[in-house]
């Protein structure tokens, strides 16, 4: 009897737990499920996302006929071609001065007065000496040309021997700008003589060819342009302005955007991105010509007046890469 009743226990409890291990079995095996459902799903989603390319955004722009110029701009110094330098007539001690450093004289200008050794030896000339050797005592030094007072060397009462340097002075009819050319660009000039200069302050001055340096510098081998301007106010001398030089001129050049043009690392290389269609772009490579006012001239393919380039959004982008054409 007690071995009977044992078993039956042991049926009764393997029961009970047989109940009890059904639902949490059943929630293990819809985690199992949701799981292997979301890694399929994921992976189709990768595979969808994969088939379908990425477009960039570009604008386009077509070929174009216009004037072209290639022209180099070089630097032209401000200075003064002439300098008088004042100097001594007499020996003797300088009674006045009649200018400063900076200051501006004109032709015939007082600009020192020189008392003369002896005068100063006897004193009053105007009681001692005899009036009939109609002589003063004192020598006047007047300004030969017009300009700028650049150099004062002497003051009043200063001591000085016959022909001493007292001042200099730029003559202003001398006045010009200088520009170094390369020597190899000297037949240019013949096309330049007209120029416009352009000083630092964003003034812009017209200019002519005046005259040729007779000389080359030996280091950099380069050639003086004298440049006459027509300035209507005193410009200081060492400013450094710019002159365009036009080297070449086409009227009806072929060219795109400078942005349209892309080139590798070296600039040796280079090409733009040609639409077939709306949504595809292939390598194009080309020949340049000359760069003006933000243009390229393109020397080879021809381009025909309809076909597209890429003018913005073409950075970095494959050969037959995949667009999308919108408005700028």
């Amino acid at each position: 009897m007690n071995l009977t009743t044992g078993a039956d226990n042991m049926n009764i409890g393997a029961n009970n737990m047989t109940r009890t291990c059904n639902p949490l079995i059943m929630v293990i095996f819809s985690i199992v499920l949701t799981a292997m459902y979301s890694c399929v799903g994921g992976q189709a989603g990768t595979e969808d996302a994969a088939t379908v390319s990425p477009q960039s955004s570009v604008t386009v722009t077509t070929i174009d006929s216009t004037a072209l110029a290639d022209s180099i701009v070089l630097s032209a110094t401000s200075t003064f071609l002439q300098k008088n330098y004042v100097s001594s007539n007499a020996i003797g001690y300088i009674q006045k001065v009649g200018i400063q450093p900076g200051h501006y004289v004109e032709k015939g200008q007082l600009m020192f007065t020189i008392k003369t050794k002896e005068a100063q030896s006897i004193g009053n000339t105007i009681n001692v000496l005899d009036s009939t050797f109609k002589f003063s005592g004192s020598n006047t030094i007047r300004a030969s040309r017009s300009g700028f007072v650049t150099q004062l060397l002497h003051q009043v009462g200063d001591y000085l021997q016959d022909g001493e340097q007292l001042a200099v002075v730029s003559d202003r009819a001398s006045f010009a700008f200088v520009m170094q050319l390369p020597y190899e660009l000297r037949a240019v000039i013949r096309n330049n003589q007209n120029l416009v200069l352009t000083l630092p302050d964003g003034e812009r001055l017209n200019g002519h060819i005046a005259s040729v340096m007779p000389s080359v510098d030996t280091l950099s081998q380069t050639q003086g342009i004298v440049i006459k301007v027509n300035n209507t106010h005193p410009i200081p001398e060492n400013l450094v302005a710019r002159a365009s030089i036009i080297k070449t001129v086409k009227s009806n050049a072929a060219s795109f955007p400078k942005s349209a043009v892309l080139s590798n690392e070296t600039q040796d290389e280079f090409w733009v991105m040609k639409l077939i269609n709306d949504t595809t772009a292939v390598k194009i490579p080309i020949k340049k010509g000359i760069e003006s006012a933000g243009r390229v001239e393109i020397l080879s393919p021809r381009f025909a007046p309809g076909d597209r380039v890429a003018l913005t959004g073409n950075y970095g982008l494959a050969d037959t890469a995949k667009v999308k054409i919108v408005k700028p």
